[in-house]
């Protein structure tokens, strides 16, 4: 059997966080104009501490 070099994964990390910021901001956007700036807040205040949550859990 020959030694191949397969081609370098792509990073698909980088890409899917980038996709994640751009849903999250249309669907704050949504939000922002259906009920307001203050839930829009609450929201990314609950899911800085669930991201830090689960900073602290897994290190």
């Amino acid at each position: 059997m020959q030694d191949q070099n397969l081609p370098e994964k792509p990073d698909i990390l980088s890409m899917a966080i980038a996709f994640l910021g751009i849903n999250l901001m249309w669907i704050f956007v949504v939000i922002w104009v259906g009920y307001g700036l203050v839930p829009v807040f609450v929201l990314a205040v609950l899911i800085n501490h669930l991201i830090t949550r689960l900073d602290h859990r897994l290190n």
